[in-house]
């Protein structure tokens, strides 16, 4: 597909805004996939290294 224009580009024959749109939702989709399980990963190792922490007890 061949535009003569960024704007033309951008404006896809009135299916820009579909088309973007799906473009970012799938980006904000491939974000969180990565970052949340990093996330999760850290704070589940901060609590571990809390737990074996000399002088920790932990409720039974």
């Amino acid at each position: 597909m061949r535009f003569e224009s960024f704007a033309d580009l951008l404006s896809m024959s009135g299916h820009g805004a579909f088309v973007w749109s799906a473009y970012g939702i799938t980006l904000l989709v491939l974000v969180v996939n990565v970052v949340w399980p990093l996330l999760t990963i850290r704070q589940r190792l901060a609590g571990l290294r809390r737990a074996d922490a000399p002088g920790v007890v932990e409720d039974p």
